[in-house]
């Protein structure tokens, strides 16, 4: 009787890891579905591949490694971090690091302008429209928030 209770754990534990390494294994017909999800021809064979590699006594890594020699490394969700992928895993990197510096760029600018513009006022130089347009977009407070009367507001500013 106990040999039978171990052999079901057995069944349980390999039945575990195939459905894992199912999950984790896109289904080369369909593309979009795991193979554990896919009732595709190659996706049956796959799954049962995967249990007999199990039963065989193949790790987990070598059986992804195998799938991968003999299917290509888009066959696996989640591929590998190499040179060839660097670029495809950096590049949201990338590209938010390229948007911050344009953004911090553009406020080292605005800041520099508004300095210039300033310091043309105390030397008596007249502004260009745009410049005054500016300005007046700086040093106008921002409108009093809803429900607070604006005197508060002025108050609570030091105005």
């Amino acid at each position: 009787m106990e040999g039978d209770d171990e052999e079901v754990k057995q069944r349980r534990v390999v039945e575990a890891r195939a459905r894992n390494i199912s999950h984790n294994v896109r289904c080369t017909e369909c593309g979009s579905q795991s193979i554990e999800d896919s009732q595709a021809d190659i996706a049956i064979l796959l799954r049962k591949l995967i249990r007999d590699e199990i039963q065989s006594g193949k790790t987990d890594k070598e059986i992804y490694k195998k799938l991968e020699e003999d299917y290509g490394e888009t066959v696996l969700y989640a591929p590998k971090f190499d040179m060839q992928t660097a670029a495809l895993w950096l590049s949201p990197l990338l590209v938010a690091g390229g948007a911050a510096g344009v953004w911090a760029y553009s406020k080292h600018k605005q800041r520099t302008n508004v300095h210039i513009m300033a310091l043309n006022l105390i030397r008596g130089v007249p502004l260009s429209p745009k410049e005054k347009e500016t300005m007046l977009d700086l040093l106008t407070p921002p409108p009093s928030p809803r429900g607070v009367p604006s005197s508060w507001w002025k108050r609570w500013l030091g105005q």
